[in-house]
């Protein structure tokens, strides 16, 4: 779907409203952002690459259209200069951009890349760059930073088979990127520049500004819809907006899949480049791979943990995605809740880091079903493609409201919530110490393994927003630094959801409580005794709360804590804030 159709339909729909000029550099409220020491302090506000914490205000002046999305800058962007950007012939090479789609088989602007330069009897060059200011502005954690360069290990092998080039680059700065970039297509005599197009705020300037840039140095910069099924701007409500609730946007999803099947289009690999290309181009084969910037190093410890859990590549993710379909997503309806269980696609990280598209994990679950219909058929079938558009529906969610991206939550007025600081209680929930053992193994499987549950993800996040009263965006910002399948847009609606700060979230009064939690979702306690090995030898019901249901006495031996908090006065308290902050007439 070309860029200008997708993205650009917004634009048209609500297009009544003027745009305003930009905002002109004023200090503090008056240029739309607020005071936000305490937001600062606790890393929630990282100053050295973003403004201080945005006002209500300005996010209702995105809500009203008065200030430009960036999805809609760089659809502007490449719509304007399509003209230009086709007149610019054919050079020496064309180079694709490897971002977050560390794939050959599926790749929409690596298979219009390949098909251009084959096209025109020339070679391609597939390029990728390591930000280490990236990495920290976007809180990559070092599990997923070394992830993503053992799969380019990969897919640099995998390349180099079919006599195609990959360069990887380490920039320092990361406003150096688009000049660098740039550089090196004049470098090797590139005048056409491909890539998919990432959704994050920072991405989508900065391929705005790329595109121009390229044209005054003869370079076409072109960016593509790959990430989701459906591109973002294809779907709106009765209205003409956005969705801002899953199911009715699930329905559409679906419904706009089945009148255009072509979504599903599964891409072909790239075509072989001359054999020639291997000795014109030795010096990109024989590079290395960058190691992992200092910022984001593991330990050698971590290194043989984490690697004997998680192979690289695309072959990995396309094996695992076969043997799920193959063995357990008939009863994926009945057991993807339970931790214990080992039931789900265990595919995050792949899905996240691009080593899979969702478009191919889609059309191989609709081949698998009884039907072509991706509502019917195969209960487990049909329920685990509707998880996958979970991730379709944040990134939507994301582009319309971008603010999101901005540390403020989809709902802006929850900003007004009086939260807590408590570095204890933090560190405790960071730890896996906090008294209540469902909620401590989740956070120790996630310290372990780089990875937790998506059940025991909800709990740990209600528990940190409402029984301890924390900013949930240290929660969110935690997940991000620690988690190996970090994708910023569905690790914020986890967190808006758990928080009842979100899109489409659970109501602001539904607190979840920790020992339920675990009575329900791990009956036996054999998640728990994994990760918690003080309670292994509890039984029954007491390995949820072992101060209060007889077993205190093997607790205490083994050194694990009490319940750092009395979960009915918390939840007491927590309802107090939200109204406090909220207002009660505004809580949903």
């Amino acid at each position: 779907m070309p860029l200008k159709q997708a993205t650009l339909n917004g634009l048209k729909r609500k297009a009544s409203p003027q745009l305003e000029a930009p905002i002109k550099r004023m200090k503090s409220e008056e240029a739309g952002f607020k005071d936000s020491k305490s937001k600062e302090k606790y890393n929630i506000v990282d100053r050295q690459f973003y403004p201080p914490e945005m006002t209500n205000e300005r996010c209702a002046q995105y809500n009203t259209n008065r200030i430009e999305r960036p999805m809609q800058t760089l659809a502007r962007a490449q719509l304007t200069t399509e003209e230009e950007r086709a007149s610019i012939h054919i050079n020496h090479a064309v180079v694709h951009w490897f971002k977050c789609d560390l794939r050959i088989y599926d790749n929409k602007s690596l298979h219009l890349a390949s098909k251009l330069a084959k096209s025109h009897g020339v070679p391609l060059i597939c390029l990728h760059i390591v930000s280490p200011q990236d990495y920290k502005a976007h809180m990559t954690s070092p599990v997923r930073v070394d992830f993503v360069l053992r799969t380019l290990e990969v897919l640099k092998k995998d390349l180099a088979r079919l006599d195609i080039p990959l360069y990887v680059e380490t920039v320092e700065k990361r406003k150096a990127i688009p000049g660098r970039i740039i550089e090196l297509c004049e470098k090797w005599g590139a005048s056409h520049l491909f890539c998919n197009i990432e959704y994050e705020v920072d991405e989508l300037r900065r391929e705005a500004l790329m595109t121009k840039k390229g044209l005054e140095k003869g370079i076409a910069v072109t960016a593509v819809h790959d990430t989701c099924v459906v591109a973002p701007g294809q779907l709106s409500n009765g209205t003409g907006g956005q969705y801002a609730v899953y199911s009715p946007w699930y329905r559409a999803w679906v419904a706009y899949i089945h009148r255009h099947p072509g979504q599903l289009q599964i891409f072909d690999p790239p075509w072989p480049n001359p054999k020639s290309t291997h000795q014109a181009y030795k010096d990109i084969f024989d590079s290395p791979i960058p190691e992992a910037p200092e910022n984001k190093k593991l330990t050698d410890e971590e290194k043989v943990r984490f690697r004997s859990m998680w192979p690289p590549g695309e072959h990995e993710a396309r094996e695992r995605l076969g043997k799920f379909l193959k063995e357990r997503v008939e009863k994926y309806k009945d057991t993807r809740n339970f931790p214990a269980a080992n039931s789900t696609a265990m595919l995050s990280v792949h899905l996240a880091s691009g080593t899979l598209s969702a478009r191919t994990a889609v059309a191989q679950a609709r081949d698998a079903n009884t039907t072509d219909a991706l509502d019917a058929g195969n209960i487990g079938i049909k329920g685990w493609i509707s998880e996958i558009a979970w991730r379709d529906f944040y990134k939507h969610v994301l582009v319309n409201w971008p603010y999101i991206c901005m540390n403020k939550p989809f709902k802006p007025e929850y900003t007004n919530i009086r939260w807590e600081y408590d570095e204890d209680l933090f560190e405790k929930w960071c730890t896996g110490q906090t008294g209540f053992p469902f909620i401590d193994a989740a956070m120790r499987q996630l310290n372990h393994m780089g990875y937790m549950h998506n059940r025991a993800r909800m709990a740990v996040a209600s528990f940190l927003a409402k029984d301890l009263l924390i900013d949930w965006r240290r929660g969110e910002r935690y997940f991000m630094e620690h988690l190996i399948d970090g994708d910023f847009a569905s690790n914020n609606g986890g967190w808006g959801f758990s928080a009842s700060t979100g899109v489409d979230p659970q109501p602001y009064f539904r607190i979840f409580n920790p020992h339920l939690q675990g009575e329900r979702f791990d009956p036996e306690g054999e998640y728990i005794r994994k990760w918690v090995p003080e309670l292994a030898n509890v039984r029954g019901k007491a390995i949820h709360d072992p101060y209060e249901r007889g077993a205190e006495r093997e607790a205490r031996k083994n050194g694990y804590p009490r319940a750092c908090v009395d979960h009915k006065v918390s939840r007491a308290r927590a309802l107090a804030r939200y109204k406090e902050g909220i207002g009660r007439d505004t809580a949903q």
